[in-house]
């Protein structure tokens, strides 16, 4: 039986994949980001080099992961940040709607974090009756349509500017031939009045400084800055894998996440926060707290091959890199992480019974492996997935027997050449409307094979 989950995707992935509309606009947009990357990594005079050190610290950090975490908590403490640990989704839901209903929230501007998408912050604050509006244009323009981020960095990477001022004049009354200046400045504008109203903010993190007890945030638009400046609570919510040892390793790191996410040399705000107000300090929240979140990290680390998959920096190159991704789109895989990553890590979030089929969801081409800025073998991790998909049992009897059926007959060229074309191709038919169609169609088999012409041909020499 095919789970849920796996329908879903190869239903989301028939419908998109030949759409030739989303095609052109992630085509579009990719081939903007690829340029801005070339542009990006010739600034580079050994880009490898720069891989190769990112890659050793985030290996250090998995061997020594519970003392720099213990490091990051004990420095907050002392910073006047409080931490909360929270083992699963649900804990983490718990944490927040207790800080909501303590300091009696009614509003809340959120900075762009995948890790609050992760544990679904948006509805959660909704159902304790807080407003929870993101800030991040991308975050914000997906919010309106009620849909998903799309993409790891650009979550509006789906919709052209004539999609977007569509949906600004169906939401907003905005001219429908709308600028994309326009609407920012429209969207800034509606967002200003959000930030001073706010009683909490909250945002990611891109690392977890351990020897300073701070949290790194880096952005483009400055809404993770306003979003902290004005409430007197900042709530932060970061994977526990997000931990860095020193202060002094941004230097490499802000450049590696720039280049690969968005082709820049260095992200327009690079904000270290290390705690609430001081009372020597005009500005800034009253109360910190940072939410370090497991939800399956944990299980991931005790595999002995994607453990290393806990090195990534959420650049997004993977995704930009990969053909699957670009032809079935970010939505199809019905998970927070999609592509390469996602395709790696939900099996493990999200349990392998339901979505083990995104470790299928790759062409194992390699391209993410050659754009990752931490070397994480991700066409290796794939694969060791897709091995224990088979030996948890977890692949549909249909295509068990298939497979079976398969190797038995094609294991042997006599086999093969014994049963008539016309069979062949009755088989192979249904193909045709099981997935293959109605774009493909099964190739013919011809009525003799090759190696039966060429046996005729040198009988006739």
């Amino acid at each position: 039986m095919v789970p849920r989950e796996a329908k879903n995707f190869i239903k989301a992935a028939k419908d998109i994949a030949f759409n030739r509309k989303h095609r052109s606009t992630i085509y579009f947009n990719i081939m903007q980001y690829n340029r801005a990357v070339r542009t990006g990594m010739s600034h580079y005079k050994n880009i490898e080099y720069a891989r190769e050190q990112a890659a050793a610290i985030k290996k250090d950090v998995l061997q020594h992961w519970s003392e720099y975490l213990l490091t990051f908590e004990k420095n907050c403490l002392s910073n006047g940040t409080e931490v909360l640990w929270a083992q699963d989704a649900q804990e983490a839901q718990q944490f927040i709607t207790e800080i909501i209903k303590k300091h009696d929230a009614r509003l809340i501007v959120k900075s762009k974090s995948m890790t609050t998408e992760e544990i679904e912050f948006n509805k959660v604050a909704a159902s304790v009756g807080c407003e929870s509006i993101e800030t991040d244009l991308g975050e914000f323009i997906v919010q309106v349509a009620g849909e998903k981020p799309y993409h790891i960095v650009t979550p509006a990477m789906h919709k052209s500017k004539e999609d977007i001022a569509r949906l600004f004049h169906e939401k907003f009354g905005l001219p429908v031939s709308s600028t994309p200046e326009e609407i920012a400045a429209f969207a800034r504008s509606l967002l200003r009045s959000k930030y001073l109203q706010a009683d909490i903010g909250v945002t990611g993190a891109n690392f977890l400084i351990a020897d300073i007890g701070g949290v790194s945030v880096t952005e483009n638009e400055g809404n993770a800055l306003m979003s902290t400046a004005f409430p007197k609570v900042h709530i932060v919510v970061a994977g526990i894998e997000k931990i860095i040892p020193k202060m002094s390793q941004l230097a490499l790191f802000y450049p590696l996440l720039a280049v690969h996410g968005t082709g820049q040399q260095m992200t327009v705000y690079n904000t270290i926060f290390t705690g609430p107000r001081k009372s020597s300090e005009t500005d800034g929240p009253e109360k910190m707290y940072v939410i370090l979140l497991d939800n399956g990290r944990t299980n991931v680390y005790q595999d002995e091959k994607a453990y290393q998959s806990l090195a990534c920096i959420r650049c997004g190159a993977c995704l930009n890199a990969c053909p699957v991704y670009k032809t079935i789109g970010g939505h199809a895989y019905h998970a927070t992480y999609s592509g390469p990553i996602g395709s790696v890590l939900t099996p493990f979030l999200k349990g392998f019974k339901d979505f083990s089929h995104l470790s299928f969801a790759s062409t194992l081409c390699g391209a993410c492996d050659k754009v990752c800025p931490v070397q994480i073998p991700l066409t290796e991790l794939l694969l060791d997935n897709r091995r224990k998909s088979v030996e948890q049992g977890l692949q549909p009897f249909t295509e068990k027997i298939a497979v079976k059926g398969f190797g038995l007959i094609s294991s042997k060229r006599k086999t093969m050449d014994f049963i008539p074309s016309s069979v062949k191709n009755i088989v192979t038919l249904p193909l045709n409307y099981l997935g293959w169609g109605p774009q493909r169609k099964m190739p013919v088999f011809a009525k003799k094979s090759f190696s039966v012409k060429m046996k005729r041909r040198n009988k006739k020499q």
